[in-house]
């Protein structure tokens, strides 16, 4: 079976990266918009490709064996997806380890991190003075991380890859998270860099019309913030 990828997808830096990773890429691929705003991340039809309730996913019709396959979590989409093509994900283990290494750094921390950096500063109803300092000053020790680690290289494991397509997004609202770039030149000269890439911008631009203020939307914030198991 053939066909584009199917991306189910919500312009978020979460959602960024996959289809900045698409775009790099080249590859046919169908958005299918997930309002996360309006709890369409809820419907049946989406939990039975995203378990977590959370885009983006994919489901690939030209999956192993020639068989379709369905992937949710934006780091796994990634390796797959850097996998199959051949692309920004090496295949020699060293280096691979390398991309491994800055892929979950990103996952584990600078994106919850940040993202929690955006709710206590963007979304609590109250504004929280322990929250806000805990997680913009934890975002600051992570753009301090990156900043050291690019001192003396152009991207985060070597060649351009899937670290760096997984970071990008989550820097582009430094200022939501209260982080200048002045401060980290060397995070700054990076993030100008990957920023250049005309695919990196034509991902980014993706469903970039359907934002809106989530800060300024009670009702999405109830469906985002309010969610519990049932």
């Amino acid at each position: 079976m053939t066909g584009p990828i199917e991306l189910y997808y919500w312009p978020t830096p979460n959602g960024w990266k996959i289809s900045i990773m698409l775009e790099e890429l080249g590859v046919p691929y169908e958005v299918k918009y997930v309002n996360i705003g309006k709890g369409e991340q809820f419907q049946p039809d989406f939990l039975r490709i995203s378990p977590n309730n959370r885009m983006p996913a994919i489901i690939d019709p030209d999956g192993p064996g020639g068989e379709p396959i369905s992937v949710f979590e934006s780091g796994a989409i990634l390796q797959y997806l850097g996998r199959k093509y051949g692309k920004f994900y090496p295949s020699e283990e060293r280096a691979r380890v390398e991309v491994d290494q800055w892929l979950f750094w990103q996952m584990g921390g600078l994106g919850p991190m940040a993202g929690q950096a955006h709710h206590f500063r963007q979304y609590a109803p109250e504004k929280i003075e322990y929250g806000i300092n805990r997680y913009t000053n934890e975002v600051n020790r992570l753009y301090g991380v990156m900043n050291r680690r690019l001192a003396d290289r152009d991207f985060l494991a070597g060649d351009y890859s899937i670290a760096d397509i997984a970071c990008i997004g989550w820097v582009i609202p430094h200022k939501n998270q209260g982080q200048d770039l002045d401060d980290f030149p060397n995070l700054k000269r990076w993030f100008e860099t990957v920023m250049a890439r005309p695919a990196v911008e034509r991902g980014i631009a993706v469903g970039q019309e359907r934002r809106s203020n989530i800060a300024q939307d009670e009702e999405a914030k109830k469906v985002l913030f309010g969610q519990k198991a049932r």
